[in-house]
């Protein structure tokens, strides 16, 4: 294993997943970002950041109502973070504007 990667050797745990989807998602690579928050999350299924960051690369991408699922889920699970109570307010406000001005409930085509 070449040593730059020795960070993420440790797959199994859901912190090591997070910090590897918020290092690619920093590059613009939101699929990926996405798919190792969904990794975290079957490790961890109650952690309210990864279900954050899941919901923020869903929005990159455009899934908006898989992000709204993720935001709900996120501040169930820890209704006092203001950091995710931030990004539901943000995402929210844009969700709210974008359905009443296209019609439509996701971002897909």
């Amino acid at each position: 294993m070449a040593a730059g990667c020795s960070s993420y050797s440790r797959t199994e745990k859901a912190q090591t997943q997070i910090s590897f989807g918020s290092s690619v998602a920093r590059r613009g690579l939101w699929r990926e970002a996405a798919f190792r928050f969904q990794k975290a999350i079957e490790k961890e299924p109650n952690n309210a950041r990864a279900h954050n960051n899941l919901a923020v690369a869903l929005e990159a991408e455009g899934e908006f109502a898989r992000a709204l699922a993720e935001y709900k889920r996120a501040l169930e699970l820890d209704p006092k973070d203001t950091y995710i109570r931030r990004n539901y307010a943000r995402f929210a406000e844009f969700y709210t504007s974008y359905t009443r001005t296209t019609g439509k409930a996701t971002g897909g085509s």
